[in-house]
């Protein structure tokens, strides 16, 4: 269940943070690690200087692939090994990647440690946010922790931007595959100290361990386990693991043909999970992983050669430093509207930069242009980059939260292949007209959130809250009953 007991409440709550941080900043490095390498001399070298112009983009986006499928192939297996479980398997599978790409002495070889990689990844990023959530006791802490998450994976892009650009002005073999072998450091702190951590309380009672859930509860909380915190908390997630439970005899696989436009069932689990599917899937379309893996070209076309390598460092610190007010204010300001108000920021900003890139005939409208980029994921790092996983997190049943974190993470990962591949090979042919493309996915986001609240008013989870209390007062029942029976016992002995 874990080694570190003498870790308890808010001091065991934050290791978890960092460890979790940790595994998405491994995931954000290694997305940037090989964009700052792709065109050194050494590197080609190493993979035979390819001349076509598939090579490069597959090598990038093998790893998207991988994390796409991986999410979806592991749906089986992560209710059964847990949250835990799945970070595990995902930082070891990590550090075998990092070994076969630093190696690599081919595109197969590179192509195979992408894809080592890549499932490592689909693996953590379809666990970690639900492990998040789930082990937040107290008010407020989910926010705060999945905002956290989010500036340590954009703070891995612009680490491995710099990293590669320290370690590229040598000329030799060492100069990438160095770069590359570094997360393997991650892998190692991450999954080292998430040995000696607990699984979720939720997970623990849906596998029914109460035991183990009653233990972790009590340490989270740092309260006996008898405490009425704990036992409080502990009615909560079993009152809604029965009436979960009970709603599961009417899905259908059937039903998420429709993808959650039509949903009869009760709790609306259908249109919950496909949400969790829809919402980052529409997050890569607005732009975010097309500018961050392709920055310098994008810039090149905009900025004078000599100043693309040093913006397009600034451009992924600026959408780092755009996640850290998420981390203060998203319990104040709530997701949707987050999500919401974003969405339209960034539709105007991606509009009004399509327009100067058509026009960039001048150095100011040139300038303009690069402004508004910086600006955009900026936005977009406080609004969507990390408000997403935290949405789709709390809105997924409890009983599919390992599908909901699954398709979660299938979603993103579809659209960023989709993106990754198709973006090098859009702006060689059509130039700017590529962005309108992005513009959709932002029209897309804002027409998606404005329906969003009929999950929750209305009569979209009608009878829902009058179905949990009962389901409550069932458990509080039962336990009584177990209390009067110990008593009885005792006064029999």
């Amino acid at each position: 269940m874990g080694c570190f007991p003498q870790l308890r409440g808010r001091t065991l709550y934050r290791l978890m943070k960092v460890v979790c941080g940790l595994s998405f900043m491994m995931y954000g490095y290694d997305a940037g690690v090989l964009g700052g390498v792709l065109l050194h001399p050494p590197f080609l070298d190493a993979i035979g200087h390819p001349k076509d112009v598939w090579t490069i983009p597959m090598i990038t986006a093998s790893y998207d692939l991988a994390a796409c499928v991986t999410a979806l192939a592991i749906i089986p297996f992560t209710f059964k090994i847990g949250r835990r479980g799945t970070i595990l398997l995902g930082n070891l599978v990590a550090v075998f990647g990092a070994v076969v790409q630093a190696s690599s002495y081919s595109v197969g070889q590179l192509i195979a440690g992408r894809l080592l990689t890549g499932f490592a990844i689909g693996c953590i990023s379809s666990a970690v946010p639900t492990y998040l959530s789930e082990t937040g006791v107290e008010i407020g802490d989910r926010g705060p922790a999945n905002a956290f998450n989010a500036i340590l994976l954009i703070s891995g892009v612009p680490l491995a931007y710099w990293v590669d650009y320290g370690f590229t002005k040598m000329d030799n073999q060492a100069s990438w595959r160095v770069p590359v072998a570094l997360q393997c450091s991650f892998a190692f702190f991450s999954g080292g100290c998430m040995w000696f951590l607990p699984d979720t309380p939720r997970w623990y009672y849906a596998r029914n361990r109460w035991e183990e859930g009653d233990a972790v509860l009590a340490q989270l909380n740092d309260t006996p386990i008898d405490s009425e915190k704990v036992q409080s908390t502990r009615r909560e997630i079993l009152a809604a693991i029965e009436a979960e439970l009970e709603a599961n005899s009417s899905l259908h696989w059937k039903q998420f043909l429709t993808m959650g436009i039509v949903d009869n069932t009760r709790m609306k689990i259908i249109r919950r999970l496909c949400m969790c599917f829809w919402l980052p899937m529409i997050r890569e379309w607005m732009g975010s992983s097309l500018i961050a893996y392709y920055s310098s070209v994008i810039l090149s076309t905009i900025a004078k050669p000599s100043l693309v390598s040093l913006l397009s460092g600034v451009l992924n610190i600026f959408f780092a430093l755009g996640c850290v007010p998420l981390y203060f204010t998203i319990e104040r300001v709530g997701r949707r509207s987050v999500l919401l108000y974003g969405a339209l920021t960034m539709t105007l900003l991606i509009t009004i930069f399509t327009v100067l890139v058509a026009l960039s005939s001048t150095e100011a409208i040139r300038w303009a242009a690069i402004g508004i980029i910086f600006i955009f994921l900026f936005v977009f790092g406080y609004a969507w980059q990390g408000c997403v996983w935290l949405y789709c997190a709390e809105i997924a049943p409890l009983e599919y939260r390992h599908i909901g974190g699954a398709a979660t993470a299938f979603g993103e990962w579809l659209m960023t292949f989709i993106t990754v591949f198709a973006g090098p090979i859009g702006f060689a042919n059509i130039g700017w007209y590529f962005w309108l493309w992005v513009i959709s996915g932002n029209v897309i986001a804002v027409l998606t959130l404005e329906e969003v609240d009929f999950l929750f008013v209305g009569k979209g989870f009608a009878g829902l809250r009058k179905e949990f209390v009962m389901g409550r007062e069932r458990i509080e029942g039962w336990d009584e009953k177990k209390r009067n029976e110990a008593e009885m016992n005792e006064d029999v002995i």
